[in-house]
């Protein structure tokens, strides 16, 4: 028996090359019918017997086009009309945007295969793409992805990729960004007066010498200019590092291949994997000890940021390059990543010395994603290109229209509406009037997509987070701030779908208490509605405030201050003393006795920065996280022991683990007894709660030596435990927690 039916297929659907694959598949079923594009997602008619329309169906479920993500498939009955072939229709619009934008893709094969191949049209050219690659979220202004909705509406196509454009039965049918030297954007070398020197391939050549004789250069890649030099190269480095004011924070190395990363870099199985995957992110390794690489690269750390060219652009340049390149996000500090040449000449112009530009605008600027591997499973620190936007499908539809704001560091929006939930790309840190611009335009841009109107408006408790300060700003919307060590936890909750009560372990740096003071070494039992905080670290003073997050000697002096009087500090014989004059440490006793400028803190995350001190590791800090990386690096698992701490009612006390540590000479047994005691209190406090399962969250779980042992103890006394991998841990997270509370 014949029958007519409407498949209606939501999810990431468009430019990925599902219509083309949807008319294949029905030409090689014999299915008769038509596809279309609509601001749901993607149409399908077909008449036929029923067993054929079962066979695509089951082919379409489990082996769709590999950039499409199906969220939903639904079957209606349609009116019989008499199709006598198959056919693929034009994009409709329904005034009801709901498409979910597909995220950036790092170059397939095939088209690697082009630009290598001397016959064919694209050899060379360095914007080369198809259906199944490229860029998608960076070029696109709005639903549905047609090309006059993207920056390359401008760019008639010649012939030879029109017929390539409107042949279904070819990879790059439909493929918005589809282009060729003739037709499409051109690559462009100029110096940083903004004098043009050369065009095509051979600006590439030229800006591949440039580099290889010690240059700092400017690259414009998918989503914003990298700042590139020779990673090999000591004074390119320390020229970058200078000119950028830059002074130690590690910087991702870009390499030609996996078989280059593997002469600097560790690697195990799952991080060859990730390396090489679709996404192809900067995954943090292990380097190789006595490698070429510049030692000012990541000095002082055993980490490495790789990851492998990604682009056309970056694999013609390689074919020229003798060297790995540090390739780095160009932007100034608290700022954006850079689209344009012109800003970048006017915001960078005496940091780099030229600048490869070409003339598709980026609309949407997009960072570089980050993950690292932890328990053989990748865990993302940047939710970036490759994998952002983020959508998730949820369970019920919604009766309202939400925007969560997430935070002020890493910051990310998240909306909600009808099924689906979609978090945005890194935004950044909202420390500057740029950074908070971006984030309105992000928020804008969402708004623009799916012609989202919010009605309800979800941010943080800190009334000084420029955020929540935007929210507050808006009228005739239902606002709701949420703390944010809660939405931490409930941003876990939400990638795992938890609804009922956990034991949530929330550590980070910095977050706004219910009670004023600054929060981060938090245990709440919570559930998707309520929270109740039922431990935290034992308050200590930050001395002089924020700027003891930068100068963690200050906070190992705080600590001293809890456990001895000011002549027993005085009287130490502890590196950590010869920081200070005489006069500055009763300077800083008066500060902390007085509690002038020494707001209190249970941050774990501040701890670290302590302990760091303590072990003569780093008393003043240049970048976040920098104490935890030192940390990791001097841990030792064959060092067993932990320290004493006691828990009392709601305080977890570390002045005995303090009076301890003192004692201690060698830095492998201060940090690895760190680590082993935080991994004890967690499991002592758990046991208390049996009954509930473990949520770990917040950027201090990003340290995976800590996040790896703890998971192995887990295991071994066999309790139930989440902790986020999708969705960052980090305070990039917060959006995901913020939403998932007004959820029905």
């Amino acid at each position: 028996m014949v029958k007519s039916v409407l498949v209606k297929v939501k999810g990431i659907v468009q430019g990925v090359g599902f219509r083309p694959y949807v008319y294949n598949l029905c030409i090689s079923l014999n299915l008769f019918g038509w596809v279309n594009n609509d601001e749901e997602g993607v149409n399908i008619a077909l008449e036929a017997k029923e067993s054929l329309i079962e066979e695509f169906l089951n082919t379409l479920k489990n082996s769709p086009p590999p950039l499409a993500k199906i969220d939903s498939i639904k079957i209606l009955p349609k009116e019989f009309e008499d199709f006598k072939c198959f056919e693929i229709r034009q994009s409709e619009n329904n005034f009801n945007k709901s498409t979910i934008i597909s995220p950036d893709m790092a170059i397939c094969q095939d088209c690697i295969n082009d630009i290598n191949d001397k016959t064919n049209p694209r050899y060379n050219y360095a914007l080369t793409n198809c259906t199944n690659c490229g860029p998608r979220y960076s070029i696109i202004n709005t639903v549905p992805y047609d090309r006059i909705n993207t920056s390359m509406s401008k760019f008639e196509l010649c012939s030879f990729c029109k017929e390539e454009y409107i042949n279904p039965q070819n990879r790059r049918y439909h493929a918005q960004p589809v282009c060729c030297e003739k037709c499409g954007p051109k690559i462009e070398l100029f110096n940083n007066k903004n004098e043009k020197l050369k065009e095509n391939y051979t600006a590439i050549e030229e800006l591949a010498k440039l580099i290889n004789q010690g240059e700092i250069v400017a690259i414009k890649g998918i989503g914003g200019f990298h700042l590139v030099c020779d990673a090999t190269n000591d004074k390119a480095v320390l020229q970058l590092r200078k000119r950028k004011n830059r002074p130690s924070k590690p910087y991702a190395v870009m390499f030609k291949d996996i078989l280059q990363v593997e002469k600097f870099a560790n690697l195990n199985l799952k991080e060859k994997e990730t390396i090489l995957s679709k996404e192809k992110p900067i995954t943090l390794v292990n380097k190789k000890q006595n490698s070429i690489l510049s030692s000012f690269v990541a000095p002082n750390i055993d980490r490495l940021g790789c990851f492998i060219a990604y682009t056309p652009l970056h694999i013609l340049l390689f074919r020229n390059l003798k060297n790995p390149i540090i390739a780095t996000s160009a932007n100034l500090k608290d700022e954006p990543i850079i689209r344009s040449k012109e800003e970048l000449i006017e915001k960078l112009g005496m940091v780099v010395d030229y600048i490869l530009d070409f003339n598709r605008e980026i609309i949407n600027a997009i960072d570089d994603s980050v993950v690292q591997i932890v328990d053989n499973k990748p865990l993302k620190l940047r939710n970036a290109r490759g994998y952002a936007p983020t959508s998730i499908k949820l369970e019920k539809v919604q009766n309202k229209k939400i925007l969560a704001l997430g935070a002020n560091q890493k910051s990310t929006i998240a909306i909600a509406f009808e099924d689906n939930l979609v978090l945005s790309a890194h935004i950044g840190d909202l420390n500057s009037i740029n950074s908070v611009e971006y984030f309105i335009r992000t928020i804008d841009t969402f708004k623009r997509f799916y012609d989202f109107k919010p009605e309800i408006l979800v941010c943080d408790k800190h009334p000084s987070y420029e955020s929540t300060k935007w929210a507050l700003a808006q009228k005739d919307i239902k606002l709701i701030q949420i703390q944010h060590h809660y939405a931490h936890i409930l941003s876990t909750m939400a990638e795992y779908k938890l609804k009922k009560e956990v034991l949530g372990i929330c550590f980070d740096g910095t977050g706004y208490g219910d009670d004023g003071n600054i929060w981060g070494g938090e245990i709440f039992i919570a559930s998707q509605k309520e929270y109740k905080r039922v431990h935290h670290f034992k308050y200590f003073k930050l001395l002089g405030g924020e700027i003891a997050v930068k100068e963690p000697k200050r906070i190992a002096l705080s600590l001293l201050f809890e456990s001895f009087t000011l002549e027993e500090v005085l009287n130490l014989s502890h590196p950590l003393i010869k920081q200070f004059s005489i006069n500055e440490i009763k300077m800083f006793y008066t500060i902390w006795q007085k509690n002038l400028n020494a707001p209190l803190t249970s941050s774990l995350g501040r701890i670290f920065d302590a302990i760091a001190s303590f072990a003569n590791l780093i008393h003043i800090q240049t970048y976040e996280g920098e104490t935890g990386l030192h940390i990791e690096k001097y841990y030792n698992k064959n060092i067993t022991e932990v320290y004493s701490y006691k828990i009392e009612n709601e305080d977890i006390d570390i002045s005995l683990m303090i009076k301890e540590l003192l004692k201690d000479t060698e830095v492998e047994h201060i940090c690895s007894k760190f680590i082993n005691t935080l991994v004890e209190i967690i499991l002592d406090i758990s046991n208390k709660y049996k009954d509930l399962p473990l949520v770990l969250t917040g950027g201090v779980f990003q340290n995976k030596t800590l996040l790896e042992k703890l998971i192995y103890k887990l295991k071994e006394e066999k309790k139930e435990f989440y902790y986020s991998k999708e969705i960052p841990l980090n305070d990039a997270g917060i959006a995901i927690g913020q939403l998932y509370s007004q959820l029905l």
